[in-house]
């Protein structure tokens, strides 16, 4: 019973692991997106527009440049908050992995 106790949570640990890491991957898309916005906005001219829905307005270089470093800046937060998610499943994980090792070593030697 034990030993499917460990692998049900070593199951589980594993799939929250799966998810932070697709979840880290799309910050990872979105805020490499926003930084080449970012450098493209500081080369551009200015003329510039931003969708808002599914049209398209003239807005401020400032204001967009404003919008998009708030927007960097949220996803840095939430990468931060995801690796230490990650770090910590990975801790979890292998701590119920050398549980599994040592109940089944002393299965096979008891």
């Amino acid at each position: 019973m034990e030993i499917e106790k460990l692998l049900n949570e070593l199951q589980l640990q594993n799939q929250q692991l799966q998810t932070v890491l697709i979840q880290k991957q799309s910050l990872m898309i979105q805020n490499n997106e926003t930084q080449r916005a970012l450098e493209e906005l500081e080369k551009g001219s200015e003329e510039i527009y931003k969708t808002v829905g599914p049209i398209l307005v003239k807005a401020g270089k400032e204001e967009v440049k404003k919008d998009l470093e708030e927007a960097k800046e949220e996803t840095e937060l939430k990468l931060n908050s995801l690796e230490k998610q990650e770090t910590l499943l990975k801790k979890r994980i292998k701590e119920i992995q050398e549980k599994f090792q040592e109940f089944t070593k002393t299965k096979a030697g008891g």
